[in-house]
């Protein structure tokens, strides 16, 4: 296993740190580790997505969901539900 040394870390990070390592019962190269691959996991992805092709749905997102709440309010009596006469 590799080893690692950090230099000139702020100390307000380093106190992040040790209270994250802290209340995780864990130490501060753990926790250290722990973020660094989420961080490089969430970057990997990042470079998947962008090179996967653009889909064109021709209507944008928020309208497909604006359109799917309208009519998931009517199934369940939402505001958008027509009024039936008593």
């Amino acid at each position: 296993m590799a080893t690692l040394n950090i230099r000139n870390i702020p100390d307000d990070l380093y106190g992040r740190l040790r209270r994250c390592a802290r209340e995780s019962n864990r130490s501060v190269s753990e926790v250290v580790v722990s973020a660094l691959e989420r961080e490089l996991d969430r970057l990997e992805w990042q470079e998947h997505l962008a090179r996967q092709p653009k889909t064109d749905l021709g209507i944008d997102a928020a309208t497909l969901i604006a359109e799917e709440r309208r009519r998931r309010d009517l199934e369940l009596g939402g505001p958008d539900r027509p009024e039936t006469p008593a």
